[in-house]
């Protein structure tokens, strides 16, 4: 059995490590705040001191980190990852980063005979914590294929993209494009229903159960609907994610006029002081710009 090291317990990182040591896997953890690392020993695991103790400890160290500054300083360094890891061993990067980064990363534990893979999720907190995470995948392909019965126990899905190390980034900036574009035009739909004098809930009950009838749409409309935006996926990650998908798009010569759409949002969130709300909360500024309050139930 593998032994598993997870860097960063943010609010994926406990139930992603319970999943772990459900399936039998030894896990020692870091966290810079130690009172997340509480519930876990409980469960079984065990506490590294920095995070080159945890990957000194482990076959694969997970990072979940909160943005690419993190990952890398996490990394490096006399304490950071890399100066921990054995010959041969891997460095899973579940976090959401810019492909440029992983690519650089890949090459740094490339010089020292260990692998860098990238492995993105989708998924909320509480999927995490029920085994429901989709799981992208790039990099030595020999590697993935030896830490697949980890990714498994964490995850309902797993998908590869290739060698490159940075695929798996591009595909989940994607992903989360694609889902703050959803929130944009539910919100508008939403904002188009009200000020008509239809029920909110009546239009997007009926579209998210028929045509539209997806997890995404079903599980954001639920959301805008009841205002529920606290707690969450911050939305200062999500507007971090919409700046690191246009570095990819302006390198590619890729045009993504939408984009520029749900960026602004996320601005516009961001200087109203709302950086901790859910994401989704951008669906508010859509309400605002057609002259309606803020909070529907007030």
């Amino acid at each position: 059995m593998l032994k598993v090291g997870f860097v960063g317990l943010g609010a994926m990182g406990e139930g992603m490590v319970s999943k772990l040591l459900t399936a039998g896997f030894p896990v020692v953890v870091y966290n810079r705040s130690a009172g997340k690392v509480a519930p876990l020993l409980a469960k079984g695991a065990t506490q590294a001191g920095t995070p080159r103790a945890a990957a000194e400890a482990s076959d694969v160290l997970i990072t979940m980190l909160s943005n690419d500054a993190v990952l890398e300083r996490v990394t490096g360094g006399e304490d950071g990852v890399l100066a921990g890891l054995a010959s041969g061993a891997i460095h899973l990067s579940m976090s959401t980063v810019a492909p440029d980064t992983s690519r650089k990363l890949a090459a740094s534990h490339t010089a020292q005979g260990a692998h860098y893979l990238a492995a993105p999720v989708f998924g909320r907190p509480e999927m995490a914590a029920t085994k429901k995470l989709w799981i992208c995948t790039s990099g030595d392909v020999a590697a993935i294929e030896r830490v697949r019965p980890v990714l498994e126990a964490m995850s309902q899905g797993i998908f590869s993209f290739g060698e490159d190390a940075g695929a798996a980034n591009i595909v989940k900036l994607s992903g989360n494009f694609m889902i703050a574009s959803c929130v944009e035009v539910m919100a508008e739909v939403a904002t188009l229903a009200e000020k008509n004098g239809i029920a909110p809930e009546a239009v997007l009950g009926m579209l998210t159960s028929t045509i539209f009838a997806c997890p995404m749409y079903q599980r954001y409309s639920s959301l805008i609907l009841t205002q529920d935006y606290e707690p969450g996926f911050k939305l200062s990650l999500g507007f971090k994610d919409m700046n690191l998908i246009q570095s990819v798009a302006l390198k590619s010569e890729t045009p993504m006029p939408f984009l520029s759409v749900v960026q602004q949002r996320f601005l516009a969130a961001m200087a109203e002081g709302r950086a901790d709300q859910d994401w989704s909360s951008i669906a508010l500024n859509s309400r605002a710009d057609a002259g309606l309050p803020y909070a529907r139930f007030a």
